[in-house]
């Protein structure tokens, strides 16, 4: 883009030079510099990228903040990620997170945003990518100028509660070693309230629930990156993660059963539990690079370790029943992961007709053990059932091969076939009752993407991926867990995974707009159903046979108005689901056809006034539609921010505006045999923040060139 560029800033010069040679013979013109700005938001035929390095929405965020507002991107009341209402699998740095859901977000919350080059939002991924859907990959900042570098962040947030947060990033260069160091922490307060209204269709009771909770936490972390260029193609490197989750959590909750609207028994539930979460990861990579024919070798071995220790006390009082009831919980879970991955890729054929050949494997163990000491309440303490209590363990071998070939015919046709090969074989004990399950599969998962280029305007993709949904280990666990609200959850050691299918089409005009067609089925899905034991309503993933169809609409567009200094990026979405068969084999009552209309926009001005102030506002509006759950409105998510840049003194100044016009929230029905499950989140998510940022040492930025990116987005894969 910058040779364009500058070969069009050349071409003009030259012709104002021909044009005014009779008059001004003698002038000479010196240089013409022209420098292109990235577009915040770049569609590509295979992905989304957002691009947010030294963006005014980094400052005193963190990344599950930045994730909030990508495009495409959308996270429920349970933290679950999707893109384009499509599951996704989290990289950093092209390396595969352990974590999902809470895991995930607290880990996250851990990277300060201030570390953020770019999100890519990968929509069709390659063969490479170890995935049961789309890919959000996060591309950290990578230190290239000599000397020091750092900055420190200090953040205020008041929600219903106050939060703190601040951070210090420390990074080093020198010559052909680089190390950078990163540590944060975060003293979080959140509330949480909860409605939950539970209908069974056999007695016609309706119960009620209403919950209201606060989660107090304290998060230590640090990550450290160690790089050594051994020569000019050989490098290696390590990289040290570690996090903490000290938290304490308080609910209260009250459910009332009623039989046409007349009053059947009800129970109030406290519940309190103290503990943390411990995350600990770490990567040794090998990377040899040759710029000249570039090849490309990526060797990662590695090691994640993370755990949980928790004790979670609950006390139900029920009106039939002046003695009340409760059960207290010791967890002390531990997993642990090894694995050992290579990635080759080259150039194959002359460079005016070059095709690109890449392929790879991994080898991946896991070890999960998760013991659970039940206590029942007697005579106003815990005492210890044997019964009741519980180890469950799981243990894994994944093992991957894949191969990806590129190639561009008649300049114009550009093509990519992909193939993966995944075998799985993994073990799953529980003690009590000597219940257990060996099981072994594998699986292939073709992809391939076309591209046609009319014209330097004009663009057709299309792209088609096989994927294969696993659950995770704890889905599997049959233990009987008790929920915050009075009911129940436990997994299904029996459950299946998922295969599911989605092509794609994408138009690309003038390089600024973009509009999607997708369309993806399943014939098999396992989702969260409920059903009544000794009295007891359970949530429990069940697998669901019959066809779910899924046709979606997508247009995007980025654009850039008073030289550049406003960027304007506006995504809309329409889907369009078909889930007759789905319900009428599982018995579902509801509808059979319905529509999600899913929006986001980000606007961004940079020097306002011309007094370094930069303004963001991000806006989305989706429906989380899941299944055998549909949402009964959309959730809105926003916020408004304006920065102060004192480049004399190296700061920055934000404040931020989270939500200012509604609370987020979420409200979703679960339909299942037994009965209608609806649900109502109120989020903490609703106030203002004060972030200030201290930069200090070479803040120079040190341009990447094509290849370099190419070599920095291998480092430290999974």
């Amino acid at each position: 883009m910058k040779l364009l560029f500058s070969g069009l800033g050349m071409l003009l010069g030259t012709l104002f030079v021909a044009q005014t040679k009779d008059t001004v013979k003698s002038k000479e013109i010196e240089a013409v510099t022209i420098i292109a700005k990235k577009a915040t938001v770049e569609s590509k035929a295979d992905r989304t990228i957002f691009n947010v390095a030294n963006s005014s929405i980094l400052a005193g965020n963190t990344s599950w903040e930045i994730l909030q507002m990508t495009p495409l991107v959308s996270i429920d009341n349970n933290d679950v990620m999707k893109a384009e209402g499509e599951n996704v699998t989290v990289y950093i740095n092209d390396r595969k997170s352990i974590f999902t859901g809470k895991d995930l977000k607290e880990y996250l919350k851990t990277i300060p945003a201030e570390n953020l080059m770019k999100i890519e939002v990968i929509t069709s991924p390659s063969a490479k990518y170890e995935t049961t859907g789309e890919v959000i990959n996060i591309v950290l900042k990578k230190l290239t100028n000599e000397g020091f570098k750092g900055s420190f962040t200090a953040n205020n947030t008041q929600n219903a509660k106050n939060s703190q947060y601040s951070n210090l990033n420390i990074n080093y260069h020198k010559s052909n070693f680089t190390q950078s160091f990163s540590g944060s922490y975060g003293d979080n307060t959140r509330i949480s309230k909860n409605e939950n209204e539970n209908f069974f269709y056999d007695t016609n009771l309706l119960t009620k629930i209403l919950t209201e909770g606060e989660e107090r936490g304290k998060s230590p972390s640090f990550s450290s990156s160690s790089e050594l260029e051994l020569n000019d193609k050989n490098t290696v490197g390590l990289i040290v993660e570690f996090s903490q989750y000290n938290r304490n959590a308080f609910s209260n909750a009250l459910g009332n059963t009623t039989l046409n609207n007349i009053l059947q028994s009800s129970y109030i539930q406290n519940q309190n539990l103290e503990g943390f979460n411990r995350n600990l990861g770490n990567n040794l990579f090998y990377k040899y690079y040759d710029k000249e024919k570039n090849k490309i070798l990526d060797l990662n071995l590695g090691f994640n370790y993370d755990s949980t220790v928790d004790t979670n006390n609950r006390i139900l009082t029920n009106s039939d029943s002046p003695i009340p009831t409760g059960s207290s919980i010791l967890a002390n879970n531990e997993n642990r992961e090894y694995y050992l991955k290579a990635d080759y890729s080259q150039p194959l054929g002359k460079a005016e007709n070059q095709s690109q050949l890449e392929f790879g494997g991994k080898i991946d163990f896991r070890n999960n053990a998760i013991p659970y000491d039940y206590l029942n309440l007697s005579n106003n303490a815990f005492v210890f059932d044997a019964l009741r209590s519980n180890n469950f363990h799981y243990q894994e071998n994944l093992n991957s091969l894949y191969i990806n070939f590129s190639k561009t015919y008649f300049k114009k046709l550009e093509t990519r076939v992909g193939l993966r090969y995944e075998y799985i074989n993994f073990k799953i004990k529980q003690d009590v009752g000597n219940i257990a399950r060996t099981d072994s599969y594998g699986v292939l998962l073709p992809n391939l993407l076309l591209k046609y280029s009319f014209s330097d305007n004009y663009n057709l993709s299309a792209t088609y991926n096989h994927y294969l949904f696993r659950p995770y280990y704890s889905e599997f666990n049959p233990f009987l867990l008790p929920s915050d609200d009075g009911t129940f959850y436990r997994g299904n050691i029996d459950i299946q995974p998922n295969p599911s299918d989605r092509i794609g089409l994408k138009l690309g005009l003038f390089k600024k707009y973009f509009l999607s067609a997708n369309y993806s089925f399943t014939n098999q899905d396992f989702w969260n159903t409920y059903l009544k034991e000794d009295g007891k309503t359970i949530s429990q993933p069940v697998n669901f046979d019959g066809k779910s169809l899924r046709y979606s609409l997508n247009f995007n567009t980025n654009q850039t108005f008073f030289k550049n200094k406003l960027n304007v990026n506006l995504n809309v979405g329409l889907d369009y689901n078909d889930v007759s068969d789905f319900n009428q084999k599982n018995n579902l009552n509801r509808q059979n056809y319905f529509t999600n209309f899913n929006a986001s926009s980000n606007f961004s001005y940079t020097n306002l006034f011309n007094k370094d102030i930069n303004v963001n506002a991000f806006f989305t509006l989706f429906t989380p539609n899941n299944g055998n759950s549909f949402s009964n409105k959309p959730s809105v998510f926003h916020n408004i921010s304006a920065t102060k840049i004192f480049k004399d003194l190296g700061l920055e100044g934000t404040l931020r505006l989270i939500n200012p016009f509604r609370k987020l929230s979420f409200d979703q029905t679960t339909f299942a045999p037994i009965g209608t499950f609806r649900n109502r989140t109120e989020v903490d998510y609703h106030g203002f923040s004060i972030a200030i940022v201290k930069r200090f040492g070479n803040q120079k930025v040190k341009e990447s060139t094509k290849t370099d990116v190419e070599k920095e987005s291998g480092g430290g894969k999974n």
